[in-house]
């Protein structure tokens, strides 16, 4: 069974940092592509970065682009997301995401298999 489990959310003021984690198991790691999105009640989904592990493809998103970092580490099934300098408008469910077929780059909604989320609040 594939899981994706995401941690590392919480309370930041305006120009801090955090480090979400996803640990994936159920699947071959090196093989999938896996990625974080993240949605605001009321908002469509959006797409924030991923990885392809099997090409090393990366996808930023405008938004965050320069201040997110995401990477992999496949002894241990994870991926992180380094944020720093958030902005009240990073406030949102940071879900992570895996699929075998889709890459990196195209960073897709499509992606088959998503995790229940962690909460990121960016206020002072």
């Amino acid at each position: 069974e594939v899981q994706l489990v995401e941690s590392g959310g919480g309370l930041v003021q305006p120009g801090g940092s955090l480090t979400l984690s996803c640990v994936a198991s159920g699947f071959p790691f090196d093989d999938y592509s896996i990625g974080w999105f993240r949605q605001v009640p009321g908002k469509e989904r959006e797409r924030v970065s991923c990885v392809g592990n099997s090409d090393g493809s990366i996808f930023y998103g405008d938004s965050v682009r320069g201040r997110f970092t995401i990477s992999a580490d496949s002894a241990k099934n994870t991926i992180y997301l380094q944020m720093n300098n958030l902005k009240p408008e990073d406030t949102a469910v940071y879900y992570c995401a895996a699929d075998r077929w889709l890459s990196g780059t195209s960073c897709s909604l499509s992606y088959d298999h998503w995790g229940q989320g962690t909460q990121v609040t960016v206020s002072s």
